[in-house]
């Protein structure tokens, strides 16, 4: 499974890279606004420090507009992944720029049916909100279930299962279970998966044990 930082702090994205284990970040308007950062600036440095798929954001609705933006945004960099909503516009503009070659990320999906539309539309990721389904009482993972075995029906669709809104590690764990091509995840939540109090304990004692051989490895 491929691991993207879903932020828009550069530094959080800074400190993941360095670990080598970021495949790729993923920004929404929502985090571009918490971060106060100017958006093409940040997109164009966060480009910079990730070598793998950067998503970069539409901010407009109507087709013509989206369809400007995406061809703005997805002339930053090689590595950027113009990201447009589940809509009729937005599945227009991801057709388009497929075709031209330009990775796109569909975001916004809620339904097994809506992932089938954006594998025919030619995107290069989809991606299903876990979090936002169980808060209404819905399954999340098991919309990333039927949609692992929809894609799996036909070999034709190269679309990726990007699994978002992520919550906590539990969430990273399912969605491998189930298949997922990438979870993006908030940085907080991708240091939780480090954790574990049984390994705490363990180094705590051997850190101990070795103090008492009263060697040095140095």
């Amino acid at each position: 499974m491929k691991f993207f930082v879903d932020t828009g702090e550069i530094n959080e994205i800074r400190e993941l890279a360095a670990t080598g284990m970021l495949d790729g970040v993923t920004t929404n308007p929502s985090l571009i606004a918490k971060s106060g950062k100017q958006f093409i600036p940040l997109i164009e440095e966060i480009c910079s420090v990730v070598t793998g798929p950067v998503s970069a954001e539409v901010a407009s609705t109507d087709y013509e507009t989206m369809q400007k933006e995406a061809d703005k945004l997805s002339k930053i960099a090689k590595n950027i992944a113009v990201k447009v909503p589940l809509t009729e516009a937005g599945l227009k503009v991801c057709r388009n720029l497929a075709d031209k070659g330009i990775m796109v990320n569909v975001t916004l999906c809620f339904s097994a049916v809506q992932a089938i539309l954006a594998a025919k539309a030619g995107a290069a990721f989809v991606s299903p909100f876990i979090g936002r389904l169980d808060d209404i009482g819905q399954d999340g993972m098991q919309l990333i279930a039927d949609i692992r075995q929809i894609y799996d029906n036909y070999p034709n669709f190269k679309t990726e299962i990007l699994a978002a809104s992520i919550r906590h590690p539990q969430h990273v764990l399912m969605a491998a279970k189930m298949g997922a091509d990438v979870s993006t995840i908030p940085a907080s939540t991708i240091k939780a998966l480090y954790k574990h109090p049984l390994t705490d304990k363990g180094l705590a004692a051997f850190v101990e044990d070795w103090k008492k051989t009263g060697q040095s490895i140095l």
